[in-house]
C-alpha cells in the first residue's frame, strides 16, 4: 500500500469515526439521555454550547445543566440530519449539517430547522464534542405546519 493511500485510508478512518460520534450526539438528544450526553463531551473549562435562541453555555457545568433543563422540560423530540459535512485536522473535527426537529406538544407535532456545528477534539482515540452550536432557520409559513406524525 502506497503512502498515500494509507493516509486516504486513515482520513477515512477519521471521519467514519466523526460521523459515529455526530450519531450519538443525535442518538443522546432524541433519547434525552443525559449520560450519553456526559459520555460525549469533554467535560473541561473550555467548552462551550450554543442552543438556538440561548446566551452561551461556557464550561462543562453550564453546558451540562443546559442539556439537563432541555431534557427536563422535552417529551419527545426526532431529529432529521442531512447535508452533513465532515472535516477533520489533525485532532479536531467538526460537522456542519442541517437539523429538521420535530417535538410534540399537547398532542401535535411541531417542526422547526437548526443549523448546527459541532466541533470534536480527539483524547485518546476518542472524538469528544467541545462545541455544539445550533442557529435557527427561519421557516416560510407553508413550512410552519402542525401534525400528527413526526418529520423521519
Amino acid at each position: 500500500m502506497s503512502e498515500t493511500s494509507i493516509k486516504a485510508s486513515m482520513i477515512d478512518r477519521d471521519i467514519a469515526s466523526v460521523q459515529e460520534a455526530n450519531k450519538i450526539f443525535y442518538d443522546a438528544f432524541e433519547t434525552l439521555d443525559i449520560q450519553k450526553m456526559d459520555n460525549l463531551w469533554l467535560q473541561d473549562d473550555y467548552v462551550k454550547c450554543v442552543h438556538p435562541g440561548w446566551e452561551i453555555c461556557r464550561g462543562w457545568p453550564d453546558v451540562r445543566d443546559s442539556w439537563v433543563l432541555i431534557f427536563n422540560h422535552t417529551h419527545e423530540i426526532k431529529f432529521s440530519v442531512c447535508l452533513l459535512d465532515v472535516t477533520v485536522k489533525a485532532d479536531l473535527a467538526w460537522t456542519v449539517c442541517n437539523e429538521t426537529i420535530a417535538t410534540k406538544d399537547n398532542g401535535k407535532w411541531l417542526e422547526g430547522r437548526v443549523l448546527s456545528t459541532n466541533v470534536f477534539e480527539r483524547r485518546q482515540g476518542a472524538w469528544l464534542l467541545v462545541h455544539h452550536h445550533g442557529s435557527p432557520v427561519l421557516a416560510t409559513a407553508s413550512q410552519e405546519e402542525e401534525t400528527d406524525e413526526p418529520v423521519t
